[in-house]
């Protein structure tokens, strides 16, 4: 089993604290697949750099980093392609490069030339592939900046609920832009039940704004949802938007391989009493998360695991120096 694990990246002293802790798991159950072709970035307040290279934990410092900005990043490289692996490593090596942004325009202006960039390197290659991703910029003061590509998901979580912050890039969100699909029928066939097929990527492209959903062409750049394309009942969801971090709550990033189970719901239900424990480290919340994962699995006779990687954020309700 691959299996990565790190934990109390913080910011520094010049703003509160962020706890991040990440894993990765090539399998959960250590029966599934037998290579990892998720990744993540974390970068802390002071520089530093953890994220895979070639499946293994590689750090790096980073130099003129922004003191207390941070930046999380989550990353599913396209299992049904080849070069899954080698998107998500590339992209996570252009968020390295990529220099510390303090506003949302910015950012994404930063995150689109980079997808062109490597598209254009993929299709001269002949490969492909892509990856989802799903990055928030943390800078030291104000709101963090929300940035979402495929089916990789965010979500909030308190003692009442574990609440999703994106919409999945997937058939399903297609039809519902097209006027086929309600709330109800959407909320089923998104979050209801195990899927595999995603409608854009990181890197590939995108059949989002197509007038049909059987369109044959990827167009090469990436779509975006807001509220001027996205039906009423997933306004308030756009894939870049500004995002206030909450002293407490809970805040969770991770690849589909977390609910990719034939019900599960019945897992994600469990996350408020598994995941909203302020007195927990954020070490033993990924514990039972996983533990919980590997059961549910188990117990559901679910298609082969797959592989998960995981974010959890929160910011501490008390941190030394600071009232």
């Amino acid at each position: 089993m691959n299996t990565v694990d790190s934990a109390g990246l913080t910011a520094s002293s010049s703003g509160p604290l962020l706890e991040i802790a990440v894993r990765s798991q090539c399998s959960p159950t250590g029966r599934g697949r037998r290579e990892n072709q998720d990744n993540y970035l974390v970068i802390d307040g002071q520089g530093q750099a953890v994220f895979l290279w070639r499946e293994q934990e590689t750090r790096l410092q980073l130099l003129n980093w922004p003191l207390g900005h941070q930046r999380v990043a989550v990353l599913d490289g396209m299992g049904g392609h080849s070069h899954g692996r080698e998107a998500a490593e590339q992209t996570v090596e252009g968020l390295l490069d990529l220099p510390a942004a303090d506003h949302l325009d910015g950012l994404s202006a930063g995150l689109n030339a980079l997808h062109q960039r490597l598209h254009q390197q993929f299709l001269m290659a002949g490969w492909e592939s892509g990856c989802t991703l799903i990055l928030l910029e943390i800078p030291s003061a104000g709101p963090a900046m929300l940035f979402h590509v495929g089916d990789s998901r965010a979500y909030v979580i308190d003692a009442g609920q574990a609440q999703c912050l994106t919409v999945d890039h997937v058939p399903a969100t297609h039809l519902a832009m097209l006027g086929l699909l309600d709330g109800a029928q959407w909320l089923q066939q998104v979050h209801g039940q195990a899927n595999s097929q995603i409608s854009q990527a990181f890197v590939l492209g995108s059949t989002l704004g197509a007038p049909s959903l059987y369109a044959d062409a990827i167009d090469a750049e990436l779509y975006e949802l807001h509220e001027g394309n996205l039906p009423l009942f997933l306004h308030g969801l756009g894939d870049r938007r500004l995002l206030e971090l909450e002293p407490t709550r809970t805040y969770l990033l991770a690849s589909d391989g977390l609910w990719h189970l034939p019900h599960p719901q019945q897992f994600i239900e469990r996350w408020p009493e598994l995941l909203a424990q302020p007195r927990c480290s954020l070490e033993e919340l990924l514990d039972r998360l996983f533990a919980d994962l590997t059961e549910a699995i188990l117990h559901q006779h679910s298609l082969p695991d797959d592989n998960t990687t995981v974010i959890l954020l929160r910011r501490p309700t008390q941190v030394a120096g600071y009232p």
